[in-house]
């Protein structure tokens, strides 16, 4: 597709126009012009599969717009490639496993109990609140407690997640313009930096504190302060600000990204709302949420499920052929930039059929019907191959205690009913904040 119909396009509705160029193309790959360079959109699950899982072939792209922006937040880490990436990853990952996850529910849940508490007062008085902040602040009580052991506060945390914030839409130039290099400015480059000197200045502190008293907890500061290279030489600084700061943003973004697209949903599909409602009344009742109450949240899980297809967070996965290679009947030239869209490819009619952008979570039901031939890679929201988010678990049973236990306490009505629209940024956001009056429910005792 040429530049001088593909630039308009985006540029007018980037996320609609790269579903309608994978819905004309039928999934096959798309050479999008961009001005003076150009890259590869794949949406086919097939072709999908093959660009995550041989990433020898397809490592992350180091020069593009996206990620030279992500680099230079992250540094070098879990974000990275080749050694660094394998050297961090095996430091990290045993933070996310299942088990450890899953032990740390009760705690999780009381944290969210106790961020949920603030808002009886906005309650009971009828005051609009902002369900973007206020989801903020429940995923950084909740992920300070359990990946930080409270070394981090929640205020400073809140601070991050603010700048974090600054930085996913400020990128929306370089994004939208991925062929201008770095050393020419443009709006938004010098909010960035400040941004990413306002984490530092959070993050670095702690971190120097923490190797000093390193301690023996399996929190991410001490395992970092702990950890060794292959040679037996404790982590640089650097090789330390890098992961801390991946781990920030790994741990809180995704969540309260895509659950502040849940309660627009909701206001606009009342039958899913009310059946909703009725699985968390009759499991939770006016109860704080435990840990066993969520194997019988069966609907809330398909809710997000759905809300994961149509809004996930990591709406753009940038790649580069290291090698020349074939797509389909497409021929990919050593080099090129390679762009996948699971927000694309989850609304692709080919595979979600005619009402593919409608908000259905019957899709994800138990034994239905078709689910079981569903190519894997028509729905990869966390990724995929050795790159796939290490945070998928701690989402899934996060987003579940955050929604029970809000829905547990309270109704809520939006300001403005409309779904947002979405807006361009590194991850998938409303174009406008997200207001709400909520109802209070009496309260029980816990049982």
């Amino acid at each position: 597709m040429p530049a001088r119909k593909a630039l308009p396009w985006l540029i007018r509705d980037t996320h609609q126009a790269l579903v309608d160029i994978a819905n004309r193309s039928g999934g096959g790959a798309v050479r999008v012009g961009l001005g003076v360079s150009s890259a590869y959109l794949v949406t086919n699950p097939d072709d999908i599969q093959r660009v995550l899982e041989q990433a020898d072939v397809y490592p992350r792209p180091g020069d593009t717009a996206l990620w030279r922006s992500v680099r230079k937040l992250v540094g070098d880490g879990i974000l990275a490639e080749g050694d660094t990436w394998t050297a961090s990853r095996r430091t990290l990952a045993p933070l996310f496993r299942a088990t450890r996850v899953d032990a740390l529910v009760g705690t999780m849940a009381e944290a969210i109990e106790g961020s949920a508490g603030r808002l009886d007062e906005a309650a009971a008085t009828g005051t609009p609140i902002d369900i973007g902040a206020e989801l903020s602040r429940m995923v950084a009580a909740a992920i300070m407690r359990v990946f930080f052991a409270d070394r981090v506060s929640v205020d400073s945390a809140l601070r991050i997640m603010a700048a974090q914030e600054v930085i996913v839409t400020s990128m929306a130039p370089r994004l939208l313009a991925p062929f201008v290099p770095w050393w020419i400015r443009l709006p938004g480059d010098r909010q960035f930096h400040a941004a990413v000197q306002a984490i530092d200045d959070i993050l670095l502190p702690v971190l120097r504190e923490a190797l000093q008293r390193p301690g023996d907890g399996d929190d991410v500061l001490s395992t970092l302060a702990r950890a060794r290279t292959a040679d037996g030489h404790a982590l640089s600084e650097k090789q330390m600000r890098d992961d801390l700061v991946s781990m920030v943003a790994v741990t809180t973004e995704t969540t309260y990204v895509v659950l502040t697209w849940l309660w627009p949903v909701l206001a606009n599909h009342p039958h899913i709302a009310a059946r909703l409602y009725d699985e968390i009344d009759e499991v939770v009742g006016r109860n704080p949420v435990r840990a066993d109450h969520l194997p019988n949240l069966a609907y809330t899980k398909m809710v997000l499920q759905e809300l994961l297809r149509l809004y996930p967070a990591g709406w753009i996965v940038p790649r580069r052929a290291a090698a020349a290679d074939v797509l389909g009947r497409v021929r990919i030239e050593q080099g090129s930039t390679i762009v996948l869209s699971p927000y694309a490819t989850h609304r692709m009619s080919s595979l979600w059929g005619p009402n593919a952008e409608v908000f259905d979570p019957e899709r994800f039901a138990p034994g239905r019907e078709g689910a079981e031939e569903r190519h894997r890679y028509a729905y990869y929201p966390f990724g995929g191959g050795k790159h796939r988010c290490l945070g998928e678990h701690l989402f899934n049973l996060e987003a579940i205690l955050i929604v029970a236990t809000l829905l547990s306490r309270f109704r809520f009505t939006l300001t403005d009913p409309a779904l947002p629209g979405t807006r361009v940024a590194a991850s998938l956001r409303p174009a406008r904040r997200v207001k709400m009056i909520l109802t209070p429910l009496e309260r029980t005792a816990a049982r």
